[in-house]
């Protein structure tokens, strides 16, 4: 079954989250689109008192039926809440309590996700426009659904009303009813133009793991969170005080005046980013430095982490829907929604219990006494605020420096796996290897364990100097003479991992010009339908829109194809061989983490950020036995060195 539906609810959508939108009181469905079996489409009009046929209503809760949807997760949490509200039973539950409220993901398919399998846009309209099909999504659209999916602002001309109702214009229902059908006509043209690449039934499986953790959510600390907003709104008020009474300036906040004041107290700056005032601390003189510390504790935006959790936590104080699946769709791997817990702020406190206390206790003149700097202490305790339901604890494991473990397997770095296997320090190996000298952390030789360290960090993709300047090279006291030798050192010391770079270019530059098939290290590289596939040892494919040969910016010849950039628009984008190595490599570790998943699945995973799982668990679990578990090596991946550490809390960190 093909499924569209339209809605209304007045919680911001993109602002909270679809598991608080439909759980608002003026949540309600307006239109249900469907069609069976690719027959005739149907638009049911909920809002002017039609009814879902009840064999539908049965199909939906019928785990054996699939139910398509172009952004599934939202059909399937609005469609719980209408059931709940009709009183109907949600089927088979797929969970614990946390997640029983909604129906279970197992029968259902999402053709976004199929989208970004493909490597193609994650919209409808996009999808529809790079397919070049003959139904496009209307452009009319995105304003029926501001006039009847969200408030309106109650003026004299429309009688002071707060929304829009199917009678207040009966032609724009009309044509809103022709675009809720016009919708599934796309998404089944979808299905269809991609039948003969169909998403394997294992990455299905990972599609369901995925719904089930969205559903279950994660506990947010509400009191914490509540205290730790009271206390930055205190904290940036005294320190906004206390700059405009040392600079005099009407808001110190503002770069354009804060550069000005500097400028006419001796100190020309181009930038006030986070690095550039770090730079300036250096050699500022006190008087100077006084107000760019403040302004440095001032920039810390932690407060806007917690004011996100307050907005988008459920009634129950879960935070969910905070992952998209294949969200990055050249490697399959997740992206972050909502509280983006891929960008938390790290830890670095030895007491993070005792500051945690204190703010929920409320008692600032104490946190500011102990701690001096209150923003950087709420920040880091926003980790902290994710926590356990009542009577579990956090179980967080993660894999050991996957990607530099995938990579040299892949490459056949053989010295480097042993050094994995012997748990031994990467960063001492690779120093040891680059100098040619034994390399001991806090030890002989132990200062050039940073430059082995940076240098595995910067250089596994065809990082070169720039790479390790952004790596922080400078900052870490090295100087612009040494980089060019480092890189070199580190490639002589990984020729095997360089040679594979450019076997993996000859492979996808044959595959797209000569059309040829090649395999090379467990990987496979083909053109199929003006695309270019790479099969994984796990059996996913990563793949390529339209390549074809371009010249890169040196005159030589690379392979382009059409993608997101970092412009975020569609377009064409270049690449080479280290680029796809990097592409092959995460996506790998992407493929380790869901198999970690798959055999933790009935452990209640209920977060994971980059290569981290975060289990919900019973204190009785073992924590070495967790890590056991999530390191098992997959079966396809035989010599593959992994290795998980974890540890057990009460609340979520940085450990």
């Amino acid at each position: 079954m093909s499924i569209d539906i339209e809605t209304f609810s007045d919680v911001d959508l993109g602002k909270f989250g679809v598991y608080k939108y439909a759980e608002s009181p003026s949540f309600e469905i307006l239109l249900f689109g469907y069609a069976v079996d690719g027959g005739d489409i149907h638009v049911v009009d909920l809002a002017q008192g039609e009814q879902i046929p009840k064999e539908i209503l049965d199909t939906l809760t019928d785990d054996s039926v699939e139910k398509w949807a172009f952004n599934a997760n939202f059909e399937r949490i609005c469609l719980s809440r209408y059931f709940r509200d009709l009183g109907r039973s949600l089927g088979s539950f797929h969970d614990n309590n946390h997640s029983s409220k909604f129906l279970n993901p197992e029968g259902w398919r999402c053709s976004m996700v199929w989208s970004a399998v493909m490597g193609l846009p994650l919209s409808l309209k996009g999808v529809g426009k790079i397919l070049n099909l003959e139904d496009q999504k209307m452009d009319e659209g995105k304003a029926l659904i501001r006039y009847f999916s969200v408030p309106c602002t109650p003026t004299k001309s429309n009688g002071g009303r707060k929304r829009n109702l199917p009678s207040d214009d009966p032609e724009k229902w009309s044509t809103f009813k022709r675009y809720n059908q016009r919708d599934i006509e796309v998404e089944m043209s979808i299905q269809q133009r991609l039948a003969k690449f169909p998403v394997p039934d294992s990455v299905w499986n990972e599609y369901h793991i995925d719904q089930q953790i969205n559903d279950r959510g994660v506990m947010i600390d509400m009191d914490l969170v509540k205290k730790a907003i009271e206390m930055d709104t205190r904290s940036r008020s005294e320190l906004t005080a206390a700059m405009k009474h040392l600079t005099n300036l009407d808001n110190p906040n503002s770069v354009q005046q804060m550069k000005r004041w500097l400028s006419e107290n001796g100190m020309e700056v181009e930038s006030l980013g986070k690095k550039a005032v770090a730079a300036l601390l250096k050699t500022a003189p006190p008087e100077l430095a006084e107000v760019l510390e403040l302004r440095q504790q001032l920039a810390k935006s932690s407060v806007k982490k917690y004011q996100t959790m307050q907005r988008v936590v459920c009634n129950d104080n879960r935070a969910r829907g905070m992952f998209m699946f294949y969200g990055a769709n050249r490697t399959g791997r997740w992206a972050g929604r909502l509280i983006q817990l891929q960008n938390l702020p790290r830890n670095h406190l030895s007491d993070l219990e005792s500051a945690r206390a204190l703010v929920k206790s409320g008692n600032y003149d104490a946190m500011k006494l102990l701690y001096e700097d209150v923003p950087d202490t709420l920040s880091q305790l926003i980790r902290t605020a994710f926590v356990p339901n009542r009577g579990n604890k956090f179980y967080v494991a993660d894999f050991s420096a996957v990607e530099a473990r995938v990579i040299s397997w892949y490459a056949g770095e053989t010295w480097k796996s042993e050094a994995f296997a012997n748990n031994e320090d990467i960063y001492c190996s690779t120093a040891s290897r680059m100098f040619g000298v034994p390399v001991v952390k806090h030890g002989v030789n132990g200062n050039l364990r940073q430059k082995g360290k940076i240098a595995e960090l910067a250089c596994g993709y065809g990082g070169s100097t720039g790479a390790l300047k952004a790596m922080g090279a400078l900052e870490m006291g090295l100087s612009e003479d040494e980089l060019p030798g480092i890189v070199s050192s580190w490639r002589t010391a990984n020729q095997k991992i360089v040679r594979f770079w450019w076997d993996v270019d000859r492979a996808v530059m044959n595959a797209v010009k000569h059309h040829r098939t090649t395999k090379l290290n467990g990987l496979t590289f083909f053109w199929k339908s003006g695309m270019l596939f790479i099969t994984l040892p796990s059996g996913r494919k990563l793949a390529y829109v339209k390549p074809k040969i371009g010249k890169n910016r040196f005159g030589g010849d690379c392979i382009t194809y059409e993608g997101i950039g970092s412009t975020k628009k569609w377009e064409r984008l270049d690449s080479y061989g280290p680029k796809f190595v990097e592409n092959i490599v995460q996506a790998t570790s992407r493929d380790i983490l869901c198999n970690a998943m798959k055999t933790l699945r009935n452990c209640n995973i209920c977060m994971h950020i980059h290569d981290e799982l975060v289990i919900e668990a019973d204190p009785r679990l073992s924590i070495d036995a967790l890590c056991k578990q999530m390191a098992r090596v997959p079966d396809w991946a035989e010599g593959l060195v992994l290795r998980s550490d974890g540890y057990v809390s009460e609340f979520y960190k940085k450990d």
